[in-house]
């Protein structure tokens, strides 16, 4: 349960993530402004992902939204603080044109790294009865 409630975040935070990398280094944006559309298309994406599932079992938007932000946000926090801590140790990633390897290497490699620090984190949630399983309930 804790790696697929990883998986779900990822997919959210991926979206965001490559559209935020993609348009930061497209417009030649700094690292700061960058890494900050990144987080909050990451954040946007990863609620979006998991309010469509909620409202799909007949909930209403003010209270998918609820339930999003309880399930989702101790994991789309740390996943996007190693996602993108990964991007900036790795030399030259942000730097890196858009159809270059060592930019979608590094965010791949980012992806990864932030998917196996998340899975525990995500575990022990889901053990107290937080995190996904907040959401849990809706999915049937």
């Amino acid at each position: 349960m804790a790696a697929s409630a990883t998986l779900h975040c990822l997919t959210g935070c991926a979206i965001g993530e490559v559209l935020g990398m993609v348009i930061g280094t497209a417009l030649d944006w700094n690292n700061v402004a960058t890494i900050a559309l990144a987080i909050a298309l990451a954040f946007f994406f990863g609620y979006a992902l998991s309010m469509r599932g909620i409202m799909r079992a007949g909930v209403g938007f003010k209270q998918a939204l609820k339930v999003a932000l309880a399930a989702d946000t101790i994991s789309i926090t740390v996943m996007e603080i190693v996602d993108n801590g990964v991007m900036i140790i790795v030399p030259g990633a942000m730097e890196a044109p858009l159809n270059s390897l060592l930019f979608w290497g590094a965010l791949a490699f980012a992806f990864a790294v932030a998917f196996v620090i998340t899975v525990p984190v995500n575990k022990w949630l889901i053990s107290r009865g937080r995190g996904h399983a907040v959401a849990h309930a809706y999915h049937h």
